[in-house]
């Protein structure tokens, strides 16, 4: 084992760094994935990159559902450059060692992006919600005052939510095992190292984590109810297949986001025998290079 143990008495020791392994059960081949995961990472960065520049530069597209696109294609961007770059160095340099704190900070800028990605997801929500259910009053309900202050409130509410992950994770004793399953510092990879009893802290992270995201689902899937019985009741066949338009795209990377949580989040707590799936499904989340197509449909 390649890390530096420090001891603190003779029979107690704390790692100083872990080791991230990188892709479960084919770590002799897994160095071939860095050309496809560069080209991943980039096209994700100029994907999103462009998005910005057109609704910057292109005036008709300077309107509540583009802003919040272009905010979500920022937190896009900083959720893949927080864990591509180390996975490029593990496997173009072999830079598999990272520190206790810099794994800790990790964690928390996963947690918080990943939590305001869903945050914006819920505005988007709100927003086909006030333009399909209350179409004449989304002027005065939709305003660059609202779009503001929603979007503080979601940089506030994750970044101070999440502190008590990577405090909780910090709190383990690591002594001797040191080499994470991963590719990247997840809370459950690292306190599955933990020498002490990790479970009430798993929970308490679990229930954090849950609680900003499960509140957001659930909003979500009242809104989402609440347009289905909207647009059921329009008498025009065309209107409501412009409607559902509008939101079906949306809808379907909603399902997807989630999804991935739910799967990561289960195959953890079991234990998964197939650490390969959890891996694969972060990545795909994470590096996703093309951002959610919302509201291109609207103008039909």
């Amino acid at each position: 084992m390649s890390a530096s143990l420090k001891g603190s008495n003779s029979s107690k020791f704390q790692v100083s760094e872990f080791i991230l392994m990188g892709f479960p059960g084919i770590y002799s081949w897994q160095h071939w994935l860095s050309l496809p995961l560069a080209i991943l990472y980039l096209s994700a960065i100029g994907a999103n990159t462009l998005i910005l520049i057109t609704i910057c530069q292109d005036p008709a597209l300077q309107q509540p559902m583009y802003y919040f696109l272009g905010i979500l294609s920022v937190v896009d961007m900083g959720l893949a450059t927080t864990i591509m770059p180390k996975i490029l160095a593990i496997f173009w340099f072999d830079a598999k060692v990272i520190s206790l704190p810099e794994c800790f900070a990790q964690i928390y800028a996963i947690h918080c992006f990943v939590g305001m990605e869903s945050g914006i997801f819920l505005c988007m929500t709100f927003d086909i919600y006030v333009a399909i259910c209350h179409p004449l009053c989304y002027p005065s309900i939709v305003t660059n005052a609202l779009i503001l202050k929603a979007t503080m409130f979601m940089v506030l509410r994750n970044g101070l939510f999440v502190i008590p992950v990577p405090v909780l994770v910090a709190q383990h004793n690591y002594c001797s095992r040191n080499e994470i399953e991963h590719c990247l510092c997840s809370n459950l990879g690292v306190t599955s190292l933990a020498c002490n009893d990790r479970r009430p802290n798993s929970i308490c992270q679990l229930l954090l984590a849950w609680i900003g995201m499960g509140s957001d689902l659930g909003l979500i899937i009242l809104s989402y109810t609440l347009i289905l019985c909207s647009v059921l009741r329009l008498n025009s066949a065309e209107a409501a297949s412009k409607a559902l338009r509008t939101c079906s795209s949306h809808l379907i990377f909603i399902l997807f986001f989630y999804t991935v949580v739910v799967v990561v989040s289960v195959t953890h707590l079991a234990e998964s025998k197939a650490p390969l799936i959890p891996v694969l499904f972060n990545v795909l989340q994470h590096h996703s290079p093309f951002p959610q197509p919302y509201g291109l449909c609207t103008e039909d």
